[in-house]
């Protein structure tokens, strides 16, 4: 649906059809879904802990009370159902696709539940990527979901375009570690998502420090971190700073994310509540 210009340039007086006029691709979900809010997880490289801040946010807001689900984008490198320990492999009838549900409700949708090995590459490219996610919205009855957590692939590529296109996208949490090689990177998420017009939600810090156990000292094993400056220069706030913490990994490795204890996401968990609120 062509939307009205606001390009000065143009002397049209009606906007229809105009070659500036925005386009609107964003596709409904599946009729028998009912989802309140949707989050993007965003990073502007691989390896700085996006899923795991996805897997986090979930379970966090699960704890709440809140109906939860996650929709793995990552369709190359899907790692949800592992942090989970979720095995089983998703179902379908005429009616469409069902996630399926973490051990404590958490519903989940990848790829991985759809392969029959786990292991298997998925050799595709960019359009079937694209249309596997859309298909993810679309095709999928997600219950009455109060927060939506969409992990997606790194960078500003095409899957993240055919997200913030075609799904009604709540806003977005980028995700950094304290290298000044990937905040650099990560300004380059915070600019796409502006002109995409996508509200940014805030900053979450990886492997932000660790607390030595015989000492209790913190020490940032990756430098001095430059997520403030980030957050100032775009006004957003930092809603957390994980540690380099083995429990962290021994937690996604063995399938219970869900079992680990986690003080770290007060912040975002209340600027998620006042969304809902």
């Amino acid at each position: 649906m062509a939307k009205s210009c606001s390009n000065t340039s143009c002397s049209k007086e009606s906007c229809e059809g105009c070659q500036h006029a925005a386009q609107d691709f964003r596709e409904q979900p599946h009729d028998l879904s009912q989802i309140k809010k949707v989050i993007g997880v965003v990073s502007g490289k691989g390896g700085v802990g996006k899923s795991l801040v996805t897997s986090m946010l979930a379970v966090t807001m699960n704890r709440l009370g809140y109906r939860t689900a996650i929709l793995d984008a990552d369709i190359t490198g899907p790692s949800i159902p592992k942090a989970f320990g979720i095995t089983e492999k998703a179902t379908g009838n005429e009616l469409g696709l069902y996630p399926v549900p973490s051990k404590n409700g958490v519903e989940v949708m990848s790829l991985n539940l759809l392969l029959e090995n786990e292991t298997d590459p998925v050799v595709w490219r960019g359009p079937v990527i694209g249309g596997t996610v859309k298909q993810f919205w679309t095709d999928v009855i997600w219950s009455d979901i109060d927060f939506m957590f969409i992990d997606m692939p790194p960078g500003t590529g095409d899957v993240p375009l055919t997200v913030f296109q075609s799904i009604a996208v709540d806003g977005i949490v980028v995700v950094t570690s304290p290298q000044e090689l990937v905040s650099m990177i990560v300004e380059k998420a915070v600019k796409m998502a502006k002109m995409m017009n996508i509200p940014i939600l805030g900053l979450v810090e990886n492997m932000s420090y660790f607390t030595c156990p015989d000492n209790g000292k913190d020490y940032k094993i990756f430098g001095d971190s430059h997520i403030d400056e980030i957050a100032s220069a775009h006004s957003l706030p930092v809603l957390a700073r994980l540690p380099i913490n083995p429990a962290i990994a021994n937690a996604c490795d063995k399938g219970a994310i869900e079992e680990l204890e986690m003080d770290w996401f007060g912040d975002a968990a209340k600027m998620l509540e006042d969304m809902v609120k």
